[in-house]
């Protein structure tokens, strides 16, 4: 970042530019709290109101997103890549909650995940052939658990000849890749007017020669979108927030009924089936160590609304436990 940028951070300056610290948040003036190695801790920063409003002001400049009554939210990106969020009151009760979540740069690809003990060997060859064979690929997991940079790293392993689109609401992900196109959501405008949409986003996607689709988070009704593209043979990634590999099948089972009553379990449950390969599960433990801590394969099969879902690999909290399933399974789906 240029140095007037830096200076723009103010007094939460020295806290940005301490690459040990993860993510920063505001929750009144006189509380501002930091999370180190996956754990918060209050900070001795003493604010005032009035230093707070101004910082988002100028910070909000930069991502081009709007605060104000009639939306009290705003999700936007920084310069330097961080994520900023902040709500504000009446939806907070008195002061402005502030969220910086700093974009760090420490793992760039699975080899960097396999050095930091985030995976291990195994895990890594059959991601490497996965995505070399173009597998869809769902990466799950809790809040602040490795999600992005996770995901991050899966794309960075895609082929160069590939061309690659990623959807976001908030610019976050920067693979290592020559053929990249970046979109983002956009919020409407005072008069309602001018939104645009994650299933906007996806339809247009497919409009733009991809090689494969990634999708940063699947929160709604974009799924549908997703799994149609997906069920058309195009490769692709996303995230989803669950606490297991099969609760993320689930919800990805339950996220399609969102866009209206005409969509049907019937044809979700054996699309999701057919299209979606590999689920990784990714975990922050009690002592900040993020993890993947399990790797599972989605058969094809499904049956009463129930999707299979066999075991690759699971943490058991010292060491990594081979399932029932391996690699020839999945090349086995591919093949039929």
């Amino acid at each position: 970042m240029e140095n007037n940028q830096l200076q723009s951070f103010g007094p939460l300056q020295k806290l940005i530019e301490d690459d040990s610290i993860e993510e920063i948040w505001i929750n009144t003036p006189n509380r501002v709290f930091i999370a180190r190695a996956g754990k918060s801790e209050l900070t001795n920063l003493v604010l005032t109101k009035e230093v707070v409003h101004d910082l988002i002001e100028r910070l909000l400049i930069w991502g081009g997103r709007r605060l104000d009554v009639s939306n009290p939210f705003v999700d936007a990106r920084l310069p330097d890549g961080s994520r900023l969020h902040v709500a504000i009151p009446e939806v907070t009760a008195t002061h402005w909650a502030v969220n910086v979540r700093k974009h760090l740069n420490y793992v760039n690809s699975l080899a960097d995940l396999l050095k930091i003990g985030s995976i291990n060997k195994e895990i890594l060859e059959i991601l490497v052939s996965a995505i070399d064979c173009g597998f869809n690929i769902l990466v799950s997991g809790g809040t602040q658990a490795g999600k992005t940079t996770f995901l991050n790293a899966l794309i960075s392993q895609v082929s160069p000849g590939e061309r690659v689109i990623t959807i976001e609401e908030v610019f976050e992900l920067k693979p290592n890749l020559p053929d990249w196109i970046a979109l983002q959501t956009r919020n409407a405008n005072l008069e309602g007017e001018g939104e645009i949409s994650l299933r906007k986003l996806i339809k247009e996607s497919l409009r733009m020669r991809p090689s494969r689709i990634i999708v940063g988070e699947v929160r709604e009704a974009e799924a549908l979108d997703l799994l149609i593209a997906l069920n058309s043979g195009l490769p692709g990634m996303a995230t989803v927030h669950a606490n297991s590999a099969r609760g993320a099948i689930s919800k990805l089972q339950l996220l399609p009924l969102l866009a209206g009553e005409n969509i049907a379990q019937s044809f979700i449950t054996p699309t999701i089936a057919s299209c979606i390969d590999l689920v990784v599960q990714c975990s922050l433990d009690t002592t900040g160590v993020r993890r993947v801590v399990e790797v599972a394969f989605v058969t094809g099969r499904s049956e009463e609304g129930v999707i299979e879902v066999e075991t690759l690999f699971k943490w058991d909290g010292t060491k990594y436990v081979k399932g029932l399933a391996s690699l020839a399974n999945i090349l086995a789906k591919r093949s039929l």
